[in-house]
């Protein structure tokens, strides 16, 4: 019999629910869709059939209810890699951990995670207001420094390898593929992309204000890379996270990008609104039976 988790560890509300996130188990739905943005989690729970709660803690807003009959979850993280960790921990917890005894389900439950985001693209060739499905994730930040990574297969060690190598970088990224389940699903008909995680949008991502990046070649350091002659696609704040820990925790995960910039050509989008509402509508439209 495993020793209850800590209070400290698993820490619970007053009222029962998870520490952030304010829910509790029977909140779950088999398919959750994830926005960064909180403002975005209306533009998706909008297209439900019925709405039955709404919960809102910190930058984690929850939308709970049915679409064609089935539930569904819409819930922001919030920007960065660190609120996507809290994020796919917490909701872990609610499907696999028995929160009476405070232990491990010896049952556990697999989820189906699809972020829904917005990204910029890296190469000229991949047009703005097009839709992009993450094939791979590649992190630049240290998540997985905490984490063992034994889940983590070779070709996914070796492309975060070569990464570091050609970008010089003093420490070693992570990468990790998306669920092919879910990917045959909703991807089709999507550029398949490749897609870099960076800890922050201004030095990270290649831009300089007041305070100039240290490394002023970034953006082009990322595009010239190519594993297996593939290149890097667009980079944004959250997929490496949600690919890692969905490895390790065993869920099913995938991130599909709005492309709202293009940092070669130099474009933003102009209507960034309306590509953001087509790919809400195009994931949902084709959401799986997980059933």
């Amino acid at each position: 019999m495993p020793h209850p988790l800590p209070e400290t560890d698993l820490i619970l509300n007053p009222d029962g629910t998870i520490y952030h996130l304010g829910l509790r188990p029977e909140h779950l739905t088999d398919i959750i869709l994830t926005v960064g943005d909180p403002e975005r989690v209306p533009l998706v729970s909008r297209y439900f059939d019925t709405i039955d709660t709404r919960i809102q803690r910190r930058e984690f807003h929850t939308h709970i209810g049915t679409l064609g009959g089935r539930r569904l979850m819409a819930i922001s993280s919030g920007m960065g890699t660190d609120n996507v960790e809290i994020l796919m921990t917490e909701l872990d917890i609610l499907a696999n951990v028995d929160l009476t005894t405070r232990t491990p389900k010896t049952t556990l439950k697999k989820l189906n995670i699809i972020r829904i985001g917005t990204s910029g693209a890296l190469q000229a060739s991949v047009p703005l207001d097009s839709h992009l499905v993450s094939r791979m994730a590649f992190g630049l930040d240290t998540l997985m420094q905490f984490y063992p990574d034994q889940a983590f297969a070779d070709e996914e060690r070796a492309a975060a390898q070569a990464l570091a190598t050609h970008l010089s970088l003093p420490f070693t990224p992570y990468a990790a593929y998306a669920s092919e389940k879910l990917m045959q699903a909703i991807g089709k008909d999507m550029i398949i992309g490749s897609t870099v995680t960076c800890p922050g949008f201004y030095a990270p991502q290649g831009r300089s204000i007041r305070v100039p990046a240290r490394d002023q070649h970034l953006v082009q350091k990322l595009a010239s890379y190519r594993f297996n002659g593939k290149p890097l696609t667009n980079f944004e704040m959250e997929t490496s996270g949600y690919y890692a820990l969905g490895r390790l925790l065993g869920h099913e995960v995938l991130s599909v990008n709005a492309i709202l910039a293009n940092r070669i050509t130099g474009e933003f989008s102009r209507q960034p609104q309306k590509t953001v509402e087509a790919l809400i509508q195009k994931v949902l439209e084709r959401l799986p039976d997980v059933s």
